[in-house]
């Protein structure tokens, strides 16, 4: 299957020396749309591994035509979630973990990149790598550009910080901005992949309202957990983030300014008014999410007050 956009990049030419030591993990639900291109780029790893949630399209048989393992995750709520559970679970045979999702498209840089990376002896225990995001139509290098996850370390190696222990079936069965520790050293990866930010906007608003959920439980949570990445100014661009995240809940004025503020953060400062029309779309959709989250920590906060009618009396 031909990869539906003009962004994706040629595959990767298949080298003649023996596969990168990699086991790629990729989450899917109803991925068949994506997953094509997405495997059609991982010829040379040696082991590509779907963990798949019932999924009602052909996903399954997409993963089993790319010659994929394909597992099943059901997810009756709490932790793991679907990614821990594999790295917990599953037979991992290669020194290398990469974590990708279905609208991911590996390159040709990135995946020279890595097999340096595997092959070298001084190579650090975890990487971070940048996404491109293609959104509405257009390729979004100003406001969403330097978007990094910590996707590659060394099998073992990796984990997922839990944030909120106890989650939901509403919280989607996926990790959504919990971040990988690695024990050891991390380093960056100077390419990057391709990231298909939506199927439709249906299903990319659907996706982002079980995120606020789980967002709004995080920023209600009464303590921190033990195992977690700690906000700082002077740490990751994740770590960054949630300093200033943290800081913006506790304000009482929060669930106005923190959505004025990630679009004029996105739009303005990233200069994402120069991606034009779906930089636009990007950076609103961005404060309407923050907008969703505010407002959903307001709901669980007078959950447990009595309601207007129980104060008046009868």
């Amino acid at each position: 299957m031909a990869c539906r956009s003009a962004f994706c990049p040629r595959p990767p030419l298949m080298p003649q020396h023996r596969k990168l030591p990699i086991t790629v993990i990729i989450p899917t639900r109803n991925e068949a749309a994506n997953l094509a291109a997405c495997l059609s780029r991982l010829k040379g790893f040696d082991q590509v591994v779907i963990v798949d949630s019932q999924s009602g399209d052909d996903t399954t048989k997409v993963a089993h035509d790319g010659g994929a393992e394909v597992h099943q995750f059901h997810y009756r709520g709490g932790w793991p979630k679907k990614r821990q559970w594999a790295l917990e679970n599953l037979e991992i045979r290669n020194p290398w973990t990469l974590l990708l999702d279905a609208d991911e498209c590996m390159t040709s840089a990135l995946e020279s990149e890595l097999r340096r990376i595997t092959a070298g002896r001084n190579s650090a225990d975890g990487y971070w790598i940048s996404m491109r995001l293609v959104f509405l139509g257009g390729v979004l290098r100003h406001g969403a550009s330097n978007l990094k996850k910590l996707s590659l370390f060394r099998t073992g190696k990796g984990r997922f910080e839990c944030l909120v222990a106890n989650q939901t079936m509403q919280m989607s069965d996926v990790e959504i901005h919990e971040h990988v520790i690695v024990d050891g050293r991390e380093g960056n990866c100077r390419s990057w992949l391709l990231h298909h930010n939506v199927n439709s906007l249906f299903r990319y608003i659907e996706k982002h309202n079980e995120y606020s959920t789980w967002s709004a439980a995080v920023a209600t949570r009464t303590k921190e957990g033990a195992n977690e990445r700690r906000g700082s100014l002077r740490g990751t661009q994740a770590d960054q983030r949630r300093w200033i995240t943290k800081r913006l809940w506790k304000i009482p004025a929060g669930g106005l300014l923190l959505p004025l503020l990630r679009f004029g953060w996105f739009y303005f400062i990233k200069l994402g008014f120069l991606d034009g029309i779906p930089g636009y779309y990007y950076c609103g959709f961005k404060a309407v999410q923050s907008f969703h989250i505010m407002a959903k920590v307001r709901e669980s906060s007078i959950a447990s007050l009595p309601s207007p009618r129980e104060k008046a009396g009868p």
